[in-house]
Formats: C-alpha cells, sequence, structure tokens
C-alpha cells in the first residue's frame, strides 16, 4: 500500500510520522513497533525517530545495506567476543547494529585501513547528516572503540576516538496524583500491581518482568532484583499495600516460573504487553503526556527525594554505579524550588 514517512518535532521530541490510507492491517503492524503512539491532535501515527526506523521507512538511502564480507565475519567474530564476556543479548545486538552501520559505511575500504580520520568523516557524513540522535552516536563509538581493542593490526588510535558532547536532558517526573490516577485506572489486579510494582520500587521494565515468585521476600519485607543492569543483584524495600497487592494477586493467577507470566504458562510477561497495560491506564486517565514506563521509576526516585531520603540510598535502590546518576533527580525536585519566593511577588 501507499505511505509516505516524514520526521518532525512532536512534544519537544524528534518523531517520525506515517501516513497513509486507512488499513486496518497496517494499522495492526504499527501498534506492534515498540514506541508507536496515535496522534489525537495530529491525526497521524509516530514512532521514535531511530536508525531501525529510518531505515524501516526509507529515510535513510538502503543501497548498500550489507559490509563487505570482511565486514560481515568480523561483526560475527566481534558478536562471539562480546558472547564470551557475558554481556547481556541486549548489548550484543547494540553493538553490533551500531558497528554494522560504520562498516557499510566503509564496505571497499579494508577494515585494517580504517583509521580516526574516517570514524570524525563517518559522524559529519552519516551521522550529522541524517540527523541522527547524539545517543546513537554514543551507541556508534563505543561499538568502534570496543571493536578495535579486539583485532590486531589496525591503523586506529583508541584513546583518541572522542565520544559526542551529551545533551543534559531532565528526567519526566509525574506528581503523586497523577501517579496515583494512573495506579489506580485498572480494575484488573494483575495489571493494577505491575504498575504499582514498577513505582513502588523504582523498577525498570526488564527487571519487573524478570522477578520470579521467590525474589519476594515477605519475612525479610524486601525484594530481591537479580542480575540487572551491570549483572548485579541488589534488594529493595517491599511496601506493606504492595505485599497486600501481591498476594491476592498470587492467589487469582498462581504463576509458577516468573512472577508475571504471559498467556502461556511458564514464560514472561511480552514487554510490549506491559507497555499497552500503561497506554491503556492512560487512556482511562486522561493524561495526555507521553508517559512511559520509566517515568514511574523516575517519579518514584523524585518522590523520594522530596520526602527527605538520602541521594546515596535512592542510589543504591535503584542500582546506578556512579552517584552522578542520581544526581539529576536533584534539578527535577520541587521540594526546595517551591520555598523560593518569586521577586516578581513584591512588584
Amino acid at each position: 500500500m501507499n505511505w509516505e514517512a516524514k520526521i518532525i518535532t512532536h512534544n519537544k521530541e524528534k518523531r517520525i510520522t506515517v501516513f497513509f490510507e486507512k488499513n486496518v492491517e497496517f494499522i495492526t503492524r504499527i501498534k506492534k513497533l515498540e514506541g508507536s503512539r496515535w496522534s489525537q491532535t495530529l491525526r497521524v501515527w509516530h514512532l521514535p525517530d531511530t536508525i531501525e526506523n529510518r531505515e524501516r521507512f526509507q529515510l535513510v538511502p538502503l543501497s548498500n545495506s550489507l559490509p563487505s564480507d570482511e565486514g560481515t565475519e568480523q561483526i560475527k567474530k566481534f558478536m562471539q567476543w562480546l558472547s564470551s564476556k557475558r554481556y547481556s543479548p541486549n548489548t550484543i545486538k547494540t553493538y553490533s547494529e551500531a558497528l554494522k552501520s560504520f562498516l557499510i559505511f566503509y564496505r571497499e575500504k579494508p577494515i585494517a585501513e580504517i583509521t580516526n580520520e574516517d570514524v570524525i568523516v563517518y559522524n559529519n557524513d552519516y551521522i550529522l547528516k541524517n540527523n541522527l540522535s547524539s545517543s546513537y552516536q554514543n551507541q556508534i563509538v563505543n561499538a568502534i572503540k570496543l571493536f578495535f581493542t579486539t583485532i590486531r593490526g589496525t591503523k586506529i588510535e583508541i584513546d583518541k576516538i572522542h565520544r559526542p558532547k551529551r545533551a543534559k536532558i531532565l528526567p519526566n517526573v509525574l506528581s503523586k496524583e497523577e501517579v496515583k490516577l494512573i495506579l489506580n485506572a485498572h480494575s484488573n489486579i494483575k495489571h493494577k500491581t505491575m504498575l504499582s510494582l514498577v513505582y513502588s520500587c523504582g523498577l525498570r521494565r526488564s527487571e519487573l518482568l524478570n522477578l520470579k515468585p521467590t525474589d519476594i521476600d515477605s519475612k525479610r519485607g524486601i525484594i530481591i532484583i537479580r542480575q540487572s543492569k551491570g549483572k548485579k543483584d541488589r534488594i529493595v524495600p517491599l511496601s506493606i499495600k504492595i505485599l497486600a497487592m501481591l498476594r491476592e494477586y498470587y492467589i487469582g493467577y498462581k504463576p509458577k516460573t516468573w512472577l508475571f507470566e504471559g498467556q502461556i504458562e511458564n514464560t514472561k510477561y511480552d514487554e510490549r504487553s506491559l507497555s499497552n497495560v500503561l497506554k491503556q491506564a492512560l487512556t482511562k486517565t486522561k493524561i495526555n503526556k507521553p508517559v512511559s514506563l520509566h517515568w514511574l521509576r523516575h517519579s518514584y526516585a523524585t518522590h523520594l527525594l522530596e520526602s527527605g531520603t538520602d541521594l546515596r540510598y535512592i542510589q543504591e535502590l535503584l542500582g546506578h554505579n556512579s552517584s552522578k546518576t542520581t544526581e539529576i533527580y536533584t534539578h527535577v525536585s520541587t521540594k526546595n524550588i517551591q520555598q523560593i519566593k518569586s521577586p516578581f511577588d513584591d512588584l
């Protein structure tokens, strides 16, 4: 069918809009793409501006979309090396796809002949020319640096490859009233418990879906988060209200392998289905903000800070390696800002 895609700025965010005549099959396909949303004001479907989506909707030239035979072989070896180092499947996929993009750009050049100047040219003539994000550029740089440390006889000087400056973006935070509306939107105990657990413990989506019934320690009043980001275990406090909710859910659903299972027994609940649970809650509450599951984690951290919890404890609860990562929440906490009186009030 005929369709047209273009890049726009919607709600201060780069998005890819897709225009097409109403078609049930095409709408179903669009809905399955991660991050897809319908804009009531624009009357159009839109998706995150990622390299994958740009290629999917042909916003980036697809000519020579495969690396050279040498490049393909090296990517395989790189993936094997990452796997042997026990990098997560998501990291392996991200790094190998990023490296693939770089090696496609230099498919006519032997890998041993690639220099630091070539990295700069790639950034200017591909990343910047196609208006790709700094975070994607950072992924490319990470992949290049890691890849060239694993091969010998290269002209690349690893230490001279610089990452782009990161944009200082504040985390999105909901008010307690908004969080309460979202968490109470569902009458289904399973949906209600999943969203409540994300907020009450500040969980990442993968952390929620990887929980097992045995990770809930009701006697000690904790939840054990196993092998999360950075392959670290940590514990978070178990709310009394959440414990009561979990018991009600457990009696109704009796999960076996995973705490939250899909329709097929012993299988994890699907990530996209969880995102849809949140979308349905937002529809019921009529909250028009582009809320994601991670907003609940951000809100948890900010609300803890506003209630007087020490930043060091919040760092532990969130599983951050660096205190600098946690310090971002001091910029969105309104506790002290609200006490500042504007000179405008004295005019």
